[in-house]
C-alpha cells in the first residue's frame, strides 16, 4: 500500500496532549488552509464512529468530508476513511484511509505523521495533484499553533 501514500511528517513543538486537544476541541481553527475554512458537523470518535467536516472555500465551494474512524488511540492515533458512512455501508467509490500519527518525544515536542492511503496509483496522483503536500503542510502548521497556544494556558 505504501506505493499509494503520500506522507507528511513534522516535528511539532508541542506536546501530544495539546495536539489531541486541538483535534478534539479546536479542529475548524486549523483544518484548512486560508481562505478555507471547516466547519465540524459530527466527531464521534471511536472505532465505527461518525466523522463529518465541510470545506468551505472563498468562491462559495462547499466540500464535504463524511465517513467513519476505524481506529482511535487518545493522544497516539487517528485513523479513518471515506470508504464508509455510519453502519459500515459503503460509502461509493472510496478516496483515502488517513490518518494521523502523534510520537511524544522526551522533550515535550511531538513527531507527526499525515499519512493519506490510496487504493490506486490515480487517486494518490490526483490528491498529490490537488496539493496535499502543501494543503496538509499548511494544515500541520496550523495545528501546531494552536496546540502551543493551548499548551501555554495555564
Amino acid at each position: 500500500m505504501a506505493e499509494h501514500e503520500l506522507v507528511v511528517e513534522r516535528l511539532m513543538d508541542a506536546p501530544a496532549s495539546a495536539l489531541w486537544r486541538a483535534y478534539t476541541d479546536h479542529l475548524d481553527a486549523w483544518f484548512c488552509p486560508p481562505p478555507w475554512r471547516a466547519e465540524v458537523q459530527e466527531m464521534d470518535l471511536r472505532p465505527g464512529g461518525s466523522a463529518s467536516i465541510t470545506m468551505y472555500g472563498p468562491n462559495g465551494e462547499v466540500m464535504p468530508n463524511r465517513g467513519v474512524y476505524l481506529e482511535v488511540v487518545p493522544e497516539r492515533l487517528i485513523v479513518f476513511t471515506d470508504a464508509f458512512t455510519p453502519g459500515w455501508d459503503p460509502a461509493g467509490a472510496p478516496f483515502m484511509v488517513g490518518s494521523f500519527a502523534f510520537e511524544p518525544q522526551s522533550d515535550g515536542r511531538t513527531r507527526y505523521q499525515g499519512r493519506a492511503r490510496h487504493w490506486t496509483a490515480e487517486a494518490k496522483a490526483q490528491h498529490a495533484a490537488m496539493g496535499f503536500h502543501e494543503g496538509w503542510g499548511k494544515v500541520a502548521e496550523q495545528w501546531e499553533a494552536v496546540a502551543r497556544r493551548i499548551a501555554a494556558e495555564p
